[in-house]
């Protein structure tokens, strides 16, 4: 019996792909179901700056003619779309800035490729936070993406848009990239997984970079094993990545299953302190307790350092940022202001015209700490404490195999509630930076519901070790419900 196509978005990538091998339906058919709910839900949410009819119909039919042919594939002939600073060739890509608006790469990146490869159909580019600074989403040059499970509520940031679009289900997955939080902070405020795997296992080629010694590509899917999926096929030494370690991938979505008798989980003291939302330090200790009752040992740990992270990521990272952005001149690419009389009163209308609040924020605050006087007193001592972040998360795994604790201090916030205030928007993001800067994966999973809002919990593992990661959120997620609900929106839309 064929199924319902209008049912098909609500399939993970692996209920998906066994109708697609059983010929139970197409791609072409599963793509259009897709591109009719988008057009059903996306004037509410959000999520895509652009949506790519034609290109998916297109890699949808070729998909199909493969799998006549008796290929198959882990995500063959399934939907997907992309942050939109992944870069696609010939396909907009403008990192949700004003001056990269009309950019069309000349090449695609390295993890985009792969998943071509691999048979993936790109619906579309999505929205997120501009060059990836933000933790809201509202930062966007192009609007705001709203929350799927209440939108007057932020989705998270920067990858609020590939959140949100696998939380609506208007794609079967999508890809983010993390610098502090920006996969695992919206999974979490959206209800969905999402993995920042180690700094170097995934490619950095063709991602349009805001900080290169933290941006990592990651997926965001409905269910562990689905991430497991992804993650096998993005990851992978790329020798056009300097930054890429050759090292074999494993097949994570083999490497599930089984019990959790003998694992030490570390719950960090640090992690449960004050400003922590009530509903969420409860959510995420049941799940301890979950972890516990499904054979594991916690065991509590301390990481001292964590304190320190958040300002030592904010002069990292914006010092990396102001020479990264440093090439967007409005010479070679991208916008440039019409109104420059020569060529530097052409750079700086183009830079002021063209980047937005929270760009130029960071990158004065990145230049400053840069600046001759300035360099030993902030960017080296950050970098000093940093490599103490990274030692202390080294003697915790000497303790225990995977750490557990909340991966947003709240749950989604109202639009517009943080937008003045800076440092309130940047505490978004101060449990989800400490693994950023050691450079260590980390992964979201749905634990619960606060205010009728998601609360995540955050599994963070040693160096490369995704796979023992993957196994006990999927162990997790296998003995709970959370990852099933659906957001009131898509009840509403299937009710219309």
């Amino acid at each position: 019996m064929r199924p319902d196509t209008a049912s098909l978005p609500d399939a993970s990538i692996a209920e998906l792909r066994a109708l697609l091998d059983r010929r139970e339906v197409s791609s072409v058919e599963a793509t259009r179901a897709y591109l009719d709910h988008i057009g059903a839900v996306d004037g509410a949410v959000r999520a895509y700056l652009q949506v790519t009819e034609d290109v998916a119909l297109q890699q949808a039919a070729e998909a199909d003619a493969r799998l006549a042919a008796g290929e198959t594939g882990p995500v063959l002939g399934v939907p997907m779309a992309l942050k939109d600073l992944i870069s696609t060739e010939g396909i907009e890509t403008t990192c949700g800035s004003r001056i990269l608006r009309g950019y069309r790469p000349p090449y695609d990146a390295t993890t985009y490729a792969r998943l071509r490869k691999g048979g993936a159909v790109l619906l579309g580019k999505l929205n997120m936070d501009e060059f990836a600074m933000g933790s809201s989403n509202e930062n966007s040059a192009f609007g705001i993406t709203a929350n799927p499970w209440d939108l007057s509520t932020v989705p998270g940031g920067s990858s609020g848009g590939s959140a949100a679009a696998v939380a609506a289900r208007e794609a079967a997955f999508t890809l983010g990239s993390d610098t502090g939080g920006s996969v695992r902070q919206p999974a979490a405020l959206c209800g969905v997984v999402g993995v920042k795997p180690t700094y170097g296992r995934v490619s950095r080629f063709g991602l349009i970079a805001f900080a290169s010694s933290l941006d990592q590509i990651g997926p965001f899917t409905r269910t562990v094993e689905d991430s497991a999926l992804v993650l096998s096929l993005i990851a992978g030494h790329d020798p056009l990545d300097s930054t890429s370690v050759p090292l074999a991938v494993p097949d994570y979505a083999s490497a599930l299953g089984g019990d959790l008798r003998g694992l030490r989980v570390g719950v960090p003291d640090e992690y449960f302190v004050e400003g922590i939302e009530p509903g969420v330090e409860g959510a995420v200790r049941a799940a301890i307790e979950q972890l516990e009752s499904l054979g594991a040992q916690a065991v509590r740990v301390s990481l001292p350092s964590t304190g320190y992270a958040l300002a030592t990521y904010y002069i990292i990272a914006p010092s990396e940022a102001s020479s990264n952005l440093a090439r967007y001149d409005g010479v070679k690419y991208g916008y440039r202001s019409p109104e420059g009389e020569d060529l530097i009163e052409t750079y700086l209308r183009t830079r002021d015209e063209g980047f937005g609040p929270e760009v130029k924020r960071r990158i004065m605050i990145g230049t400053y700490a840069l600046s001759s006087g300035y360099y030993d007193a902030y960017y080296l001592k950050a970098q000093k404490v940093r490599t103490l972040i990274k030692a202390e998360f080294d003697r915790v795994f000497e303790q225990c195999d995977v750490i557990a604790a909340p991966t947003s201090p709240s749950v989604a916030f109202k639009l517009g509630s943080r937008t003045a205030d800076p440092l309130s928007m940047y505490l978004s993001d101060v449990l989800t930076i400490p693994p950023s800067m050691a450079g260590i994966p980390a992964i979201n999973v749905p634990c619960g519901f606060s205010d009728g809002l998601p609360v995540g919990l955050q599994l963070i593992c040693k160096a490369f070790d995704e796979a023992t990661m993957l196994r006990v959120a999927h162990a997790y997620e296998r003995s709970t419900e959370w990852h099933l609900r659906r957001p009131p929106l898509l009840i509403s839309v299937a009710g219309s």
